[in-house]
C-alpha cells in the first residue's frame, strides 16, 4: 500500500488571460493529459486553444522539480493542432517517443467530419515537428487513426466509448519476444450512446513494435487486458471512471487514476482517486491497491484528477480538469482561478 504526501500545489497560466474564441466565449483550459519527457512537462487541454501560434498541447520546463511558468511553449505542428480532445499521453517503453491519444468518442463514418476526435499520435522526445499519425486509414488524404478506431470498436464491443488512459509497458520477454512493448488504452465510459453509458475502469491493449521511420505498428489483436471496479474499495465515495494510466519505469508499477463528477444536493461534486499495482500483477490479473495520504487514509483528490505524470522514482504530478468549475479549494487562497489557469498537485511517494 503506497502512501503519499503533497509537496506543493499551484496553477499554471496556459495562455493569456481573457483569451476568447471567435464567437466571443472565453477560452477555458481543461488539462486532461500530462507526461514528463525527462526535462519538460507536456500537457494538453481537451478543448482547443485558438491562435495561429498556439495549440491544445503545450510544454513547461521543469526547474528545481517544479514547472517553470516562464517557459511555456506550444506544440504547433499541424498534425498536433488538428487533433481534438486530447485525453492522455505516454512514453514508449524505451523512453524515446511520446504518444498522445484523443478520446475516440465521436465518429461520422460518412463525412469524416469528426476524424479529429480519433487520433493516436507519436513523435520523438523533443521533436514534436516530426509527429506522425499511428494506424491511419489506408486511403490517401483521410486524416485520423481510423484503422485503430475499428480495432477499438471490436475490442470494446459497444457502440459508444471514451478513451481516457494511455500507457506503454514492457512486454514479457518469455511470451512477447516479437514486440517492443504492450500499449494500453484506458476506457472511462462505454454504452449505447453518449447519453446512455456507464462509467468503467477497463483496459484494452495491443503489443507493438517500432518501425524504421519512427512510427509503431501493432503485432497482435487489440483485446481486453484488465478491468477493476473502483466502487468496491472502502473509502471510495462515488462512482468513478478511469481517467489516466501511467507506467512508472523506476518502480515497475502501473498507476490507474479514476475521477468522478456527480450532482447532489450540494451541487456538482468532482474529485478522484489513485491506484497502483506491480506490473506483474496486471499481467496476472491481480487487484490494484488504492493509494493513501500521509495519514493512512484513502487519498481523495479535491478536484477532478485527469492527468498523471511520473517525475522520478518518488514524485508524481497530477493535473486537474474541472471543466467549468473555477473553484480552487486548498490549492490557492483565492476563491477562483482564471480560465487560463490549470491547477496541479505534486505528490511524494512515501512507500
Amino acid at each position: 500500500m503506497l502512501r503519499t504526501e503533497v509537496i506543493t500545489e499551484g496553477t499554471l497560466n496556459c495562455f493569456p488571460p481573457g483569451l476568447k474564441y471567435d464567437n466571443g466565449s472565453l477560452v477555458n483550459v481543461e488539462v486532461s493529459a500530462v507526461v514528463f519527457d525527462g526535462s519538460r512537462l507536456i500537457l494538453a487541454s481537451d478543448k482547443p486553444i485558438p491562435g495561429e501560434q498556439r495549440s491544445a498541447a503545450f510544454a513547461f520546463d521543469l526547474v528545481d522539480g517544479l514547472p517553470d511558468p516562464e517557459s511555456l511553449e506550444y506544440l504547433t505542428a499541424e498534425t498536433i493542432r488538428r487533433a481534438v480532445k486530447y485525453e492522455d499521453f505516454a512514453l514508449t517503453v524505451d523512453g524515446r517517443y511520446i504518444l498522445a491519444t484523443t478520446g475516440f468518442d465521436r465518429i461520422d463514418d460518412e463525412s469524416h467530419a469528426l476524424n479529429a476526435y480519433n487520433h493516436l499520435l507519436i513523435w520523438p522526445v523533443g521533436e514534436p515537428d516530426r509527429v506522425q499519425v499511428v494506424d491511419p486509414d489506408p486511403r490517401d488524404g483521410v486524416e485520423g487513426s481510423l484503422e485503430l478506431r475499428r480495432k477499438l470498436d471490436d475490442a470494446i464491443g459497444l457502440p459508444y466509448y471514451k478513451i481516457e488512459g494511455l500507457a506503454a509497458v514492457p512486454a514479457r520477454p518469455d511470451l512477447d519476444r516479437e514486440s517492443d512493448g504492450l500499449l494500453l488504452f484506458g476506457v472511462r465510459e462505454q454504452g449505447r450512446s453518449y447519453d446512455d453509458f456507464d462509467y468503467v475502469a477497463r483496459v484494452v491493449g495491443v503489443h507493438y513494435r517500432m518501425t524504421a521511420d519512427g512510427n509503431l505498428e501493432f503485432v497482435d489483436e487489440l483485446c481486453e487486458r484488465y478491468r477493476f471496479e473502483p466502487s468496491e474499495y472502502a473509502g471510495v465515495r462515488h462512482i468513478c471512471g478511469l481517467s489516466s494510466l501511467e507506467y512508472d519505469p523506476h518502480n515497475d508499477r502501473l498507476y490507474l487514476m479514476a475521477s468522478f463528477e456527480v450532482e447532489d444536493a450540494h451541487g456538482e461534486q468532482t474529485g478522484g482517486y489513485l491506484w497502483s499495482m506491480p506490473l506483474a500483477e496486471l499481467i496476472e490479473g491481480g487487484s490494484p491497491s488504492i493509494v493513501e495520504d500521509v495519514h493512512g487514509e484513502v487519498l481523495e483528490f479535491e478536484h477532478k484528477a485527469e492527468g498523471l505524470a511520473v517525475l522520478d522514482n518518488a514524485r508524481l504530478f497530477v493535473a486537474y480538469d474541472n471543466d467549468r468549475d473555477m473553484t480552487l479549494g486548498r490549492i490557492d487562497e483565492r476563491d477562483e482561478r482564471e480560465a487560463c489557469e490549470a491547477p496541479y498537485t505534486v505528490l511524494r511517494i512515501l512507500g
